[in-house]
């Protein structure tokens, strides 16, 4: 039976040998598809967090001190992961850049706070300096499989990312800022796509010839990123509402926009018809129960808040049975429905935690809680795959066999991985998937 589990924070890249991959049926549980899915999360999570964390400081929220916290540690679970990949020494030089540059953020903030522009550029140059330092660093590390100029392209976008969506709130632009951050959080993970596409290509003994950038590996990160935004959303728009938060109108449009993402690409694999079922109960018991338990805490009304609790609870049973009915019982209609429950347990525990002004637990709830969305990835788009075999088969056999036994030997280019990039784009062309844009892409 399927489980629907968080990854482990500070996972080894590295994952162990699968038996789902050496069978014939496609997956999308592999070596590579794993690599892809624990940089998915770490990488969207440090742009959330670095957001966050710079908003509640500009503020001087609260719980402050606990974001700034939580960016750090971060960081720190993504050294060990280096290490599984490149070694102690490579895991040092690369937490020495990577958790150095997240004092920026406190620069940008404070000159923001004092208005001193001489504050501002410093903090501008020490990011292109980062951008320079650690683009090197990647490059080398992955024998140029991932080149200096693309890496440091990649990075400076996502520096640009933090930026625009801190400057918007400044400016009190609060559309402007929730734009930005979806449009930065999706940029991760091109990231994560770009930088395991290279490790991958660099070892491709170590991940048994699979692929990073399959079509089963692309839906995995597709539903990824769309479970984990979903959360973030949530549990910040949640927090912002019991706040009296100037942009929580906002936070709750872009929670609606995430919404259009989801269903579309529901349709894409499911139809319309499909896609209608999951808007009706997604929104109905879902997103607008949030909204109802924000109000009901406000108005210190316990009988809305206890109705507005139990939607949840229907929502888990609802939404698990769409998903079980919908993938015809690859992912169980239980297994589907204690996961959901447990996501709303997440939200709510991280929601009661923060009334309750425990931060250490409200921030180590959403950590928790964010990890806990790529179970969701691995598990629902490993039962699509297995659902529709035969839109996935052969899209992760390796281009060039590594000396496994299979025939063939280890490649020695990007030619294959360009060629099976074409393939995919074509598939893709074809309608089969939905490769989600954000809202400044749509309007």
């Amino acid at each position: 039976m399927k489980k629907i589990a968080a990854p482990v924070l500070g996972l080894s890249l590295l994952a162990a040998p699968t038996a789902s991959f050496a069978a014939e049926q496609p997956t999308a549980v592999t070596p590579a598809s794993d690599l892809r899915s624990t940089l998915d999360q770490l990488l969207s999570e440090h742009f959330v967090l670095a957001v966050d964390a710079m908003v509640k400081d500009y503020n001087d929220a609260p719980d402050e001190k606990q974001a700034m916290k939580a960016l750090d540690d971060n960081a720190k679970d993504m050294t060990p992961a280096i290490e599984s990949i490149y070694g102690e020494e490579g895991a040092k030089e690369f937490e020495r850049i990577f958790r150095g540059h997240n004092a920026y953020s406190e620069d940008f903030v404070k000159a923001a706070q004092s208005g001193d522009e001489d504050a501002r550029m410093a903090a501008e140059k020490e990011v292109d300096e980062f951008v320079e330092e650690f683009s090197t660093f990647l490059s080398t590390a992955t024998e140029d499989n991932l080149p200096k100029d693309a890496a440091a392209e990649v990075l400076k976008a996502h520096e640009e990312d933090v930026l625009n969506a801190f400057d918007a709130y400044v400016e009190e632009d609060y559309k402007g800022y929730f734009s930005s951050f979806r449009e930065g959080y999706d940029r991760m993970f091109d990231i994560s796509k770009a930088l395991s596409t290279a490790i991958v290509t660099q070892m491709p003994d170590k991940f048994e010839g699979s692929k990073a950038d399959s079509a089963a590996a692309d839906l995995r990160s597709t539903l990824n990123n769309l479970a984990a935004e979903h959360f973030a959303l949530a549990t910040m728009g949640m927090q912002k509402g019991v706040d009296g938060a100037a942009d929580y109108d906002f936070a709750n449009w872009a929670e609606d926009e995430h919404t259009k993402d989801f269903k579309a690409a529901i349709a894409s694999i499911y139809g319309d018809e499909g896609a209608a079922q999951f808007e009706k109960i997604w929104t109905g018991e879902h997103i607008n129960a949030q909204s109802d338990l924000v109000a009901a805490v406000l108005a210190d009304d316990k009988e809305k808040e206890e109705a507005a609790r139990e939607s949840l609870s229907m929502f888990s049973e609802d939404f698990g049975n769409f998903l079980g009915t919908a993938t015809e019982g690859n992912l169980p209609a239980e297994d589907a429905i204690a996961a959901v429950k447990g996501h709303e347990e997440q939200v709510l525990k991280a929601f009661d935690d923060y009334l309750a002004e425990d931060y250490d637990a409200s921030t180590a709830d959403f950590r928790e809680g964010y990890a806990y969305m790529f179970g969701v990835g691995k598990a629902l788009g490993d039962a699509i795959v297995k659902q529709n075999p035969d839109m996935f088969a052969g899209s992760d056999m390796p281009s060039a066999m590594p000396n496994t036994g299979m025939g063939g030997a280890a490649q020695d280019s990007n030619a294959p991985i360009m060629a099976w990039t074409a393939g995919i784009t074509a598939l893709l062309a074809a309608g089969v998937f939905l490769i989600r844009k954000k809202v400044s892409n749509q309007q």
